[in-house]
């Protein structure tokens, strides 16, 4: 077994890789670019070391630095974990140069799996169903779109070098093949410095199931069980449950075997996933991918297995056999992963960038596991993936396990920057989803009651915050009263005392373009609070940010964080940011914007389609930006003439920068 290892990555699966390392008596050795200089996984690894500045291709990508920090600190093995060099077969073939080992396939594995298109033709080969497509090397478009046009629509445009949904396009019509081929290929090209694509009918009501592989030096390998993938957004995995529902023993031992004959065609060794699409419809599935690493979604695997897959490929890399055979393997119980992201659901998942002023995980357990690279404080910024953690949970059924994470949801708390939270309580409670109506649409059939509007301010909550506030007056009263030369001075009460007047108190909040008034009326034990129509007796007390309240005899708990002259109540794992505000004081105006577009995050502007003086209708594409290797159409959001275009292709734009201006008709 190695002693020192490099880990080749950051985040949660580089915690993730410490944690087992550490179990296993191993040193480890992180690097890390600036912007991570504070990260987690910096902080609980045994050596840390600068790589560059935060742009992937000037830190995590620079294979002769990471190799070269390895031979500093004698790690013997390196860990890519997933993304970056994970599968760059370049960076395989570099480590065992410099006589370290690759904690992962060998290049030649690799190869033979980093091209979709190479891929299918061996998969086609060893008889593996594939779906019909073109994955050969003619990419002139017009050929492409004849072929498009040959199998008929719907079509899939993939990246050839891709994954996570990058460069991967969705063609309803002929009409748009050319546009969509283009967009696909420049997020091909930004992510994989490749802009190969294939081409492939699209099913309209599929399953995502893939099979988790482990293959050893010895030439054995095993398969342990299959994934369900199928909820998703971007086409990028959102939740994912193990075991597949409705799977039976005859179709996991032929996905299951079928997945390790792939592996061993090409010599894998390590872990591995192979992705099918599963055909809701025919009941037939057909060979996608594989992904030569560890997936994200590994923990799931290890939930109902009760195995550690980062244990497995550090002995197997070491030259160990694989620790159990076929026959030993069984599966137990059910697992969920929901992947809590930093993106705002009701912006077509945008993601988002800033701090995270409040972070509370649920408690882990046998039945709750949290994988995450962050902690209160720190910043999610636009370098790398918007994710915070995986929220992993067990139990001996779906329903027990389903019932899981609706309440490990219910106890997850950010602050500090909208995420998908809410989004996924909505998701694992949907009725739909606990009756297993799984495939890759099921969020676009749902989208209304997965992303409602945004609902009025509930009594409870305006109560909540009302207390809140009346606490921390009480607050700031005591601590001038400890600091006074007359402590005793009536002045310092803070009951709500008035000469001939009722004794009341009245707060103001803001929610969005929505005002509420909450009018505090104090009473021995507390206050009686009038909001609108409701009438409350109210007490509570605040402790730092954790508030305990009692509402007409009914004990509530929650948490109220404040920043930039705001406060957000958070309760049973739903936010509610509020604005306190005077009405008697009058405050600046934003100026009318005029028609102007915003960039909603920060980013790259990659196409202008218009110019100033050019009339467009409504929904007219205007620009294109680029951010977190993702394209984001900027549309018209009225009909007018272009006044103005303020940025042109390859300028960087900061969030909130104005994009263009368009005079209304």
């Amino acid at each position: 077994m190695f002693k020192k290892i490099l880990i080749a990555n950051r985040g949660e699966i580089a915690c993730r890789v410490i944690a087992t390392a550490r179990k296993l008596g191993i040193k480890t050795v992180a690097v890390y670019s600036d912007a991570d200089a504070q990260a987690r996984h910096v902080k609980l690894a045994d050596e840390a070391f600068r790589l560059g500045p935060p742009a992937p291709r000037e830190s995590y990508l620079r294979s002769e630095a990471i190799l070269a920090i390895a031979r500093q600190t004698g790690a013997e093995a390196i860990h890519p974990g997933y993304g970056f060099l994970s599968e760059n077969e370049e960076f395989a073939e570099a480590c065992a140069a410099a006589g370290v080992v690759f904690i992962g396939p060998p290049a030649s594995a690799i190869a033979a799996m980093g091209s979709k298109s190479a891929a299918k033709t061996l998969m086609e080969g060893a008889a593996v169903p594939l779906v019909p497509g073109y994955h050969g090397d003619n990419q002139d478009a017009a050929f492409l779109q004849q072929e498009a046009d040959r199998m008929g629509y719907p079509v899939l445009i993939k990246a050839s070098a891709g994954g996570g949904g990058k460069g991967m396009k969705i063609v309803e019509h002929s009409a748009d093949f050319a546009a969509q081929l283009a967009s696909a290929q420049r997020e091909a090209r930004a992510s994989f410095g490749d802009d190969k694509v294939l081409i492939e009918k699209y099913l309209t009501k599929p399953r995502h199931i893939e099979i988790q592989v482990f293959a050893d030096t010895q030439g054995e390998a095993v398969y342990l069980f299959e994934r369900d993938c199928s909820v998703q957004r971007r086409h990028q995995k959102v939740l994912e449950e193990a075991p597949a529902p409705g799977m039976t023993d005859a179709l996991r031992a032929e996905m299951g075997n079928a997945a390790v004959n792939a592996a061993k065609a090409i010599g894998y060794v390590g872990a591995g996933t192979v992705e099918f699409i599963f055909d809701t419809l025919t009941g037939a599935f057909y060979f996608m991918e594989m992904n030569t690493r560890l997936q994200v979604e590994h923990p799931v695997t290890e939930m109902i297995t009760g195995q550690d897959l980062v244990e497995w490929q550090l002995r197997v890399a070491s030259g160990e056999p694989l620790p159990l055979r076929q026959h030993e393997l069984r599966i137990h119980g059910h697992a969920f992963e929901a992947r809590v992201y930093a993106e705002d659901p009701a912006r077509d998942f945008l993601p988002q960038i800033g701090r995270l002023a409040h972070l509370s995980q649920p408690t882990a357990s046998n039945h709750v596991r949290v994988d995450t690279g962050v902690e209160s404080g720190d910043e999610i910024s636009p370098f790398y993936d918007p994710m915070i953690a995986k929220l992993i949970v067990w139990d001996e059924s779906r329903e027990r396990a389903l019932d899981r994470l609706n309440h490990a949801l219910a106890d997850y708390e950010v602050v500090g920057l909208p995420t998908n939270l809410a989004f996924l309580s909505q998701l694992a409670s949907h009725p739909a989803f606990a009756a297993c109506e799984l495939d890759t649409g099921f969020i676009a059939r749902h989208h209304a009651q997965l992303i409602p509007p945004t609902p009025a301010v509930d009594s409870d909550t305006l109560a909540l915050a009302a207390l809140a506030e009346l606490a921390q007056v009480e607050a700031a009263n005591l601590a001038r009263r400890q600091h006074s030369s007359d402590a005793a001075s009536p002045w310092w009460e803070a009951d709500g005392w008035r000469l001939n007047q009722d004794n009341r108190h009245a707060l103001h909040f803001r929610h969005g373009e929505q005002e509420y008034a909450v009018i505090a009326h104090y009473r021995d034990a507390g206050y009686l609070l009038e909001i609108g129509a409701d009438k409350l007796e109210a007490s509570g007390q605040l402790h730092g940010q954790r508030l305990q309240a009692n509402l007409d005899g009914r004990r509530l708990q929650a948490t109220v964080v404040r920043q930039a002259g705001k406060l957000t109540v958070v309760r049973a794992g739903s936010n509610t940011e509020l604005e306190p505000f005077n009405p008697l004081l009058v405050g600046l105006q934003a100026a009318e914007s005029g028609g102007g577009l915003s960039a909603p995050m920060p980013g790259t502007v990659v196409v202008v389609h218009v110019q100033a003086g050019e009339q467009v209708e409504k929904g007219t594409p205007l620009m294109i930006l680029e951010a977190m290797k993702m394209e984001h159409t900027i549309l018209a959001p009225h009909a007018g003439v272009v006044q103005a275009v303020f940025f042109q292709k390859g300028e960087q734009v900061k969030e909130g920068a104005a994009l263009l201006e368009i005079a209304a008709e």
